[in-house]
């Protein structure tokens, strides 16, 4: 019988295989497991890096975004626009906010409202700035800016809810932009009534004076009718969807507005009281009144951003904002002021209703700057129709996208 071959000993050998095997194995796993982690590992490190570190990724403020297509506004065009949206229907009523206030306390109130509020303004666009930078992004709107600054924040609470933020941001703006809006529709009205009627009064007067009075009773209209009548006209404009469409009317409207400023200038400054006879300060219960009409004819804060955004040379705004609102508050505490010393405690609510009205020089006052309230209209309803329009349009199929923000505008034009 043949002896029986001695068995090598593997077991160490399989002991040692499995072991390697294993190892490899392990090694395999684990760089299966790093591959899977990495993505995870290198979101842990970046959200880990210094505010330092971020910073020097950023590029620098003066970089910041621009437009150097031809679909950007120019230093002008935004100049133009800054006007348009701070001049409107609160700078006629300052005179009574100053009798509100007092001679004295009325103009300084002015310029500390008009400080505080440039101010503002100017954080709003470096805070917009910086976050575009550190969420690399283009441009950044009111709630957008609002949201990110929330998630960035410090506290947790905060960082949860940046939605909210967003929401109630929309929310205030577009409620606050077509309130104005809606005061410009019953100011064009309203003026334009008084003309239309002034006009009537005027014709019929020569034949009988009796006569004229019954049938300017008979003929006196609801201020309605003349709101409708501007409606065409609204929905027309706001179909105008790019600011850069809107500059040359925005330029006429100036210069309209421009002229019938002087032409009120001119009649109050022939007969200026003394300022001794007018109260330094009105009681504290009527300085709220002065606050309210302070605070609404400051109505532009809401156009910064959109035509930041849209602006070709964004390193300029800064400038044009310093221009546009020292020539606002220059023109809001002369007006406010020459008005309260000229017509004193008879001083209404609009200064043009204490101009002559028999006369077509003051009337035409009316119509200038109701031209220029009109195409007011259309920067005020610029904000709500961004934050709106695209979030109806995006719900619809491409083909009807432009019927369907057409119709959104009209709707949006009725419910002013």
């Amino acid at each position: 019988m043949r002896s029986a071959a001695p068995r090598r000993p593997a077991p160490h050998r399989r002991k040692g295989e499995r072991r390697a095997s294993g190892e490899m194995d392990g090694a395999g796993r684990e760089e299966l497991d790093m591959e899977v982690m990495k993505p995870l590992i290198d979101e842990q490190n970046s959200d880990g890096i210094s505010d330092e570190e971020h910073e020097n990724n950023f590029l620098p403020v003066e970089k910041h975004y621009q437009l150097d297509n031809e679909e950007g506004i120019t230093f002008i065009q935004t100049l133009t626009h800054l006007l348009k949206g701070n001049i409107g229907t609160g700078l006629l009523g300052l005179p009574l906010a100053i009798k509100n206030a007092g001679i004295v306390i009325g103009p300084i109130s002015l310029v500390f409202i008009g400080v505080i509020s440039v101010h503002c303004m100017h954080i709003l666009v470096r805070c917009s700035h910086c976050l575009c930078q550190r969420m690399k992004k283009s441009s950044l709107g009111y709630s957008d800016t609002v949201s990110y600054a929330m998630e960035v924040g410090p506290l947790t609470a905060l960082q949860k809810r940046a939605s909210w933020g967003r929401c109630i941001v929309d929310f205030f703006l577009v409620i606050t932009q077509l309130g104005f809006c809606s005061v410009y529709v019953v100011f064009l009205a309203e003026n334009v009534k008084q003309v239309h009627e002034g006009f009537l009064e005027n014709k019929t007067a020569p034949i009988n004076v009796s006569a004229a009075s019954s049938s300017s009773e008979k003929r006196s209209t609801d201020l309605r009718i003349y709101m409708l009548c501007f409606l065409p006209f609204l929905i027309l404009l706001v179909f105008i969807r790019d600011l850069k469409s809107l500059s040359l009317l925005s330029l006429l409207a100036n210069l309209s507005m421009a002229v019938s400023l002087v032409i009120i200038y001119q009649y109050i400054v022939r007969d200026i009281a003394d300022p001794r006879q007018l109260p330094p300060v009105v009681g504290w219960k009527k300085y709220p009144l002065f606050f309210g009409t302070a605070i609404f004819a400051f109505e532009g804060i809401g156009v910064v951003l959109p035509l930041e955004n849209r602006m070709k040379d964004t390193t300029r705004f800064p400038q044009a904002l310093n221009i546009g609102m020292g020539i606002v508050m220059t023109l809001y505490i002369s007006l406010a002021t020459l008005g309260y010393l000229r017509f004193g405690d008879e001083i209404k609510g609009s200064i043009t209703l204490n101009l002559p009205q028999d006369k077509w020089l003051y009337q035409s006052v009316k119509i200038l700057y109701s031209f220029g309230i009109f195409v007011t209209y259309s920067i005020q309803y610029y904000v709500p129709a961004e934050i709106l329009i695209p979030a109806v349009t995006s719900k619809v199929e491409q083909k009807w996208k432009l019927l369907c923000e057409l119709v959104a505008r009209a709707l949006l034009v009725c419910s002013t």
